[in-house]
């Protein structure tokens, strides 16, 4: 059993071009799923568990996010501005790396969120990390529990709980856009633009990369035509939970 992270990582710096003409004048970060922004939906999540400080990266109308969470204090906030560069998802966390710590830390993507069902899925996450095996801990979906996802599966978990590449196979298990890493994975990386699944592939090859099936739904918001979906998949879940 392992400790609640204290640090996380919020990726927020994306485009969100597919939301357009909502983020025309509003980064996707900020558009809100049944009163509360994408954002928030995920800051929350990581208060729920005592999370600390979160990191949240920032490029396209960048003062919009960083006025937004200026009052915000759990979890405490630092911005790691890529308002000159976009770094994409590792190049971003490798950024802000001084700021995460030298601990284990959670990736939390700001453009999707989770409804939990029970124990909150972070917790379970880090209930279910092991430093020894792991560098990397993903959180994911099944297609049922998803509402949004216009894509096929990205994992499946092997007979010794490791993941490899489903390649779209419909037995296979959604990335949830959370997750546990360790920061060793980025020694001596770049914070030039990068993906974090240049990291994902590399721990596949060292049977590193392993994964837990969240409990709950999982909701990720591409267009403007998926944001009543989505409210409507809030309101379902969350009067199903207990």
């Amino acid at each position: 059993m392992s400790a609640i992270p204290k640090t996380a990582m919020v990726l927020a710096a994306g485009l969100g071009k597919r939301m357009r003409p909502i983020t025309d004048t509003l980064p996707k970060p900020l558009v809100k799923i049944s009163g509360k922004t994408l954002l928030d939906w995920g800051l929350d999540s990581l208060a729920a568990v005592g999370v600390e400080k979160a990191v949240v990266n920032v490029h396209y109308l960048p003062r919009r996010i960083v006025t937004h969470v200026a009052n915000r204090t759990t979890p405490k906030i630092a911005i790691s501005d890529e308002s000159g560069l976009l770094l994409d998802s590792a190049g971003g966390i490798v950024q802000a790396l001084p700021e995460l710590g030298t601990e284990p830390f959670y990736i939390v993507n700001a453009d999707t969120f989770w409804i939990d069902a029970g124990t909150p899925n972070l917790a379970r996450l880090a209930l279910a990390w092991d430093a020894a095996r792991m560098d990397i801990l993903l959180m994911l979906a099944d297609l049922p529990s998803a509402t949004g996802h216009s894509g096929g599966t990205d994992f499946l978990v092997q007979s010794d709980g490791s993941l490899c590449r489903s390649k779209g196979d419909p037995a296979g298990l959604i990335y949830a856009g959370a997750a546990i890493v360790h920061p060793r994975i980025f020694q001596g990386a770049s914070n030039v633009p990068h993906s974090l699944n240049m990291y994902f592939d590399g721990a596949i090859e060292a049977g590193r990369l392993h994964g837990m099936t969240m409990h709950g739904h999982w909701i990720t918001v591409g267009t403007p035509d998926a944001i009543p979906l989505a409210e409507s998949a809030v309101e379902q879940a969350l009067a199903e939970t207990p």
